[in-house]
């Protein structure tokens, strides 16, 4: 049922500039999809989304690849781009690949962090303790990590790591969705941000790992349920 939606009913029509059709659209399909508007399963047409924004098939394109490399859509034989499962396989190598990429990160950054970038991860926990919309929850949830990583020396690393936690914002919204929840609690960040402060680099990692590896195993059951094992 979930590929009859029309996307015209979900995202409202608008005119767009050709130098921002890309990113606007890309932007309005991964909002829609996070939050839920656009389930796994629907369909997602180059023409119908060309004609609703008024623009070429080109930039439509160029958007669906991107979102597609972010795992948010995929590929069909026959149907062409569908909004993807809000959780995979994949999902468990993922965590263990953050776990890798996350702690060397946090290690090159905390030595070099000030005042300010512990100010900013406070703010993001101050506001991901007041927020209930999933979506923003995981924008926020991947500022924070962000800001305690952003001093870390080798940007390559932090790109690789950028592209991982906009997976996560799609597992956080399985996670709370799955479980009747509003929002997680803070006590791992807020733990993560305090040893960071102290620049107490071992301890900050153990929280870290910790903290990616309980989200894993939540997975793991999940997936294992769904598979009778």
């Amino acid at each position: 049922m979930a590929e009859k939606i029309k996307l015209s009913n979900v995202l409202a029509s608008e005119q767009l500039l050709p130098h921002q059709a890309r990113g606007v659209i890309e932007e309005r399909l991964r909002s829609a999809i996070l939050d839920g508007r656009l389930p796994p399963g629907t369909a997602v047409r180059q023409q119908e989304l060309a004609t609703l924004f008024g623009v070429s098939r080109m930039p439509v394109r160029e958007a669906l690849r991107q979102l597609e490399a972010q795992s948010l859509l995929k590929v069909e034989m026959h149907k062409g781009a569908v909004v993807a499962p809000l959780i995979g396989e994949d999902a468990v190598d993922t965590y263990a690949l953050r776990v890798l990429l996350e702690t060397e990160a946090l290690r090159q950054s905390i030595p070099l962090l000030d005042a300010s970038d512990i100010d900013n991860a406070r703010g993001y926990i101050q506001q991901l303790e007041n927020e209930t919309r999933h979506a923003e929850i995981g924008r926020l949830n991947r500022l924070f990590h962000m800001s305690l990583y952003n001093k870390a020396p080798n940007k390559k690393l932090l790109r690789l790591i950028e592209d991982e936690l906009n997976e996560e914002e799609r597992f956080l919204r399985f996670h709370l969705s799955s479980m009747g929840l509003g929002k997680l609690t803070q006590d791992d960040h807020n733990a993560l941000a305090d040893a960071a402060s102290d620049k107490l680099v071992d301890e900050a990692v153990a929280v870290l790992e910790r903290h990616l590896n309980n989200a894993s195993r939540v997975i793991r059951r999940y997936l294992d349920t769904q598979l009778g094992r």
